[in-house]
C-alpha cells in the first residue's frame, strides 16, 4: 500500500533530494497533539523578546504584500514533496515592520497549544520563507497548520511551525519542543541534521 504513495528517487534529481529521503505525492500529516481548529479572524501574532512588542492580526497580515512561491519541502521522517506552492507574507516583508534590538540573533516560534521551535535569525530571514495561509491555491487546511503557519523550506519541516501565534526574538539560541526532545538545533536536510548528535 505504501508503495503507491512513497518511492525512493533514482538519484538526487539535480541536487533537489536530500540523502535518506523518499518522494511522496501526498502531504502526510504529522503533528504532536491534537489538530488546532480556529478561524482566520482569530489569528494573532505577538512579537516579543528583543523587539518592539507588537500584535499583528489577520487583517494586519492580509494588508501586507502577498507572495506566491513554489519549492520543495522535506520532513525529518524521511519524506520529500516537490514543487509545493504557497502564498503568504514573506518574512523579509514582515521584518520591514518590526524593530529589533541589535542583540537579537535567534527567534523562537510559538504556536497554539504551546508548541515551540527555534531558528537563527539568518535562517528566519531568508527571502523564500513565508507566513503562509494558502497551499496549492486553496486556504491552508487546519491539519497542515492553517489558518497560518511559517514555511522555512530549506530546513526540515518541523522548523515550519503550524498554527503560529508568536515570534520571540532572543539573544542566543535555545531549544524548542522537539529540540529539547532530541532533534537537531538547526535541521538542515542536506546535512541530515535530524538528531542532536548529528553534525
Amino acid at each position: 500500500m505504501l508503495g503507491n504513495f512513497f518511492k525512493k528517487p533514482a538519484d538526487d534529481m539535480g541536487g533537489r533530494i536530500p540523502p535518506g529521503q523518499t518522494l511522496t505525492t501526498r502531504f502526510p500529516v504529522l503533528t504532536y497533539g491534537p489538530t488546532q481548529h480556529y478561524r482566520p479572524e482569530d489569528v494573532v501574532i505577538r512579537i516579543t523578546g528583543l523587539a518592539e512588542e507588537k500584535t499583528l492580526t489577520w487583517a494586519d497580515l492580509m494588508a501586507l504584500s502577498q507572495t506566491t512561491l513554489t519549492y520543495d519541502i522535506h520532513c525529518v521522517t524521511h519524506w520529500s514533496k516537490l514543487d509545493t506552492t504557497w502564498t503568504g507574507v514573506r518574512v523579509t516583508d514582515l521584518m520591514e515592520h518590526l524593530k529589533l534590538d541589535p542583540a537579537a540573533t535567534h527567534v523562537m516560534q510559538h504556536s497554539v497549544g504551546g508548541y515551540t521551535t527555534n531558528l537563527s535569525l539568518e535562517d528566519f530571514t531568508r527571502p523564500e520563507n513565508l507566513l503562509a495561509h494558502t497551499f496549492g491555491g486553496e486556504p491552508l487546511d487546519a491539519e497542515h497548520g492553517g489558518p497560518l503557519r511559517l514555511v522555512v523550506p530549506h530546513l526540515y519541516f518541523w522548523k515550519s511551525a503550524k498554527w503560529l501565534t508568536g515570534l520571540e526574538f532572543m539573544a542566543g539560541d535555545k531549544p524548542g519542543f522537539w529540540e529539547v526532545n532530541g532533534y537537531h538545533m538547526r535541521g538542515d536536510p542536506f546535512r541530515e541534521q535530524r538528531y542532536d548528535d548529528d553534525k
